[in-house]
């Protein structure tokens, strides 16, 4: 009988990992490119901020390398490692909801999660590095779960440990452990002797991920511009969004995953009204009732609310939808609830091809031709050879296994309206000028660009001026439809007009090249 349970959380595992499995080679994501060049490049012994920079935290390009490492730097080998850390989250999500509430809610929590984490709401088969901070988090928080007379510095040092880890992942990840900071705290401030030092060692694991992450950069030379980018920019980023803004941003992306498993939502609700009914259970709903404000807090810095944020709330509706399971009557209920969600997003769970399901998740986003593209230049150049993205596909570095030209593989932060961004246009400008690469690829589309009228026209005039003198045109990939995307190179490039606004065109160095070559593109 003790073998069951572990048997349906296999099951579980199985039957998430089955779903995932069909859907290994979906194509990288904007998110994913970044994490997978990244990771590429720390491979190759080349810290983080020296060939791309972004406002993340390297704690997940430290993930995607450990991945590559093991499986391969591939698509599916990033996949695959997502699908044993989604596993991870399962497993933990269970003993969690097993402690809580016992084995039955247990399992019904692990079962919520792996549904709820694959839907595409959340973009749940993307590697986003949401998924990266949940592990660490969930086992931070299961230790603290542990009867408070059981609590030694080690435990809670580990705990520390765990947060501090969630937090280098992705900076979101600071709020699980103030919650973690505060719930220790509370458990501990009755203690006349000992406290201290127990509060002190959680706040030291806390700390160390972070700092050792500072010591590493600081080493390796590159520092100034990981904190410039995670931090000082980081800072004008989120202080973009208006009250307003994040209304809308929030209704926008949660509408549609409150929908697609409603019914399990709902049954969280049930399982927060049952929990705080009982007033036997009063610690354990104040401290579930608590990480479900945390987690939504995580969701939101910036105001911005994207898709894959609500990952981090996933774990706690998950309990709370398992802790709803009190009476055997109960879990037939969460079967259907379970059945009836699994139903609401049928098509894309059994139903859809990678590239169909790219098209439904992404619209006419790049993300299948930036593997054509990047298999081009592969192809076409040397292993040294340096290349350039203007356009926020930082994919297509990885896909090409060539570094880029510029620390720029974003463009958004040189589009909006922030302080730095006329630096930051000028700084690109010369670093591509300086490098000169051999292949430069112009994505067209508002998606990779996000300019707006008030954006500084310095690249695209630097482009239009630079660009005819030193480039030949040599590829186009323009994206007719959903299902259709055409496909120029060489010669035939030159003549090719782009039928729509979202293509990508591939330049060639050339230092012998009229103006007239580049007029079709422009």
């Amino acid at each position: 009988m003790k073998l069951r349970p572990w048997v349906l959380v296999l099951l579980v595992m199985l039957a998430a990992g089955l779903l995932r499995l069909r859907l290994l080679d979906l194509p990288l994501e904007r998110d994913e490119g970044e994490y997978a060049y990244a990771g590429q490049v720390m491979l190759q012994g080349i810290p983080p901020y020296r060939l791309a920079c972004n406002m993340k935290l390297p704690g997940t390009y430290a993930a995607y390398a450990a991945l590559m490492a093991v499986f391969g730097q591939s698509i599916a080998a990033i996949h695959l490692g997502l699908l044993l850390v989604n596993c991870a989250a399962i497993l933990l999500v269970y003993l969690l909801g097993k402690r809580l509430f016992g084995t039955a809610s247990g399992l019904a929590a692990c079962a919520a999660y792996a549904l709820l984490s694959i839907g595409s709401g959340v973009l749940g088969t993307a590697a986003h590095a949401t998924h990266f901070v949940v592990v660490p988090a969930l086992a931070g928080v299961l230790l603290l779960t542990r009867p408070a007379d059981s609590w030694r510095p080690s435990t809670l040092w580990w705990s520390g440990l765990l947060f501090g880890v969630a937090f280098v992942m992705k900076q979101q990840g600071i709020l699980f452990g103030v919650f973690g900071a505060l719930y220790a705290a509370a458990r501990l401030w009755r203690e006349r002797r000992g406290w201290a030092a127990k509060l002190g060692a959680f706040s030291a694991g806390a700390a160390a991920p972070f700092a050792a992450t500072c010591l590493m950069l600081w080493l390796a030379g590159v520092f100034p511009k990981f904190w410039f980018w995670t931090f000082t920019y980081a800072r004008e980023y989120a202080s973009e969004a208006s009250l307003g803004d994040g209304f809308w941003s929030f209704a926008v992306s949660f509408l549609p995953i409150l929908k697609q498993n409603a019914p399990l939502w709902l049954l969280a609700g049930v399982g927060l009204f049952a929990i705080w009914r009982r007033h036997e259970n009063r610690r354990r709903a104040t401290f579930v009732t608590a990480f479900l404000c945390f987690s939504f807090l995580a969701v939101c810095p910036g105001l911005f609310f994207r898709q894959h944020y609500f990952v981090l709330l996933l774990p706690a509706v998950a309990l709370l939808a398992g802790a709803a399971i009190r009476r055997r009557a109960m879990c037939w209920v969460f079967v259907a609830a379970l059945l009836l969600s699994i139903g609401l997003q049928r098509e894309f769970l059994f139903g859809l091809d990678p590239i169909q399901a790219c098209r439904q998740l992404y619209g006419p986003n790049p993300f299948p031709e930036a593997i054509r593209v990047a298999d081009y230049i592969r192809a076409h150049s040397e292993k040294d050879a340096r290349i350039a993205v203007l356009g926020s596909e930082p994919e297509i570095y990885f896909y090409a296994h060539r570094h880029s030209a510029t620390s720029y593989i974003y463009m958004y932060g040189l589009m909006e309206a922030q302080p730095y961004a006329l630096t930051m246009q000028d700084e690109m400008i010369g670093e591509l000028e300086k490098t000169a690469p051999q292949y430069v690829v112009r994505v067209s589309g508002h998606a990779s660009w996000l300019e707006h009228p008030q954006s500084p026209a310095l690249v695209f005039d630097w482009w239009h001026a630079y660009g005819p003198q030193h480039y030949r045109l040599v590829g186009v990939a323009d994206i007719i439809s959903a299902e259709r995307t055409e496909y120029r190179w060489a010669a035939a490039a030159e003549a090719y007009r782009p039928q729509s606004s979202y293509f990508l065109a591939v330049y060639q160095r050339s230092e012998a090249v009229t103006p007239a070559s580049n007029a079709n593109l422009r």
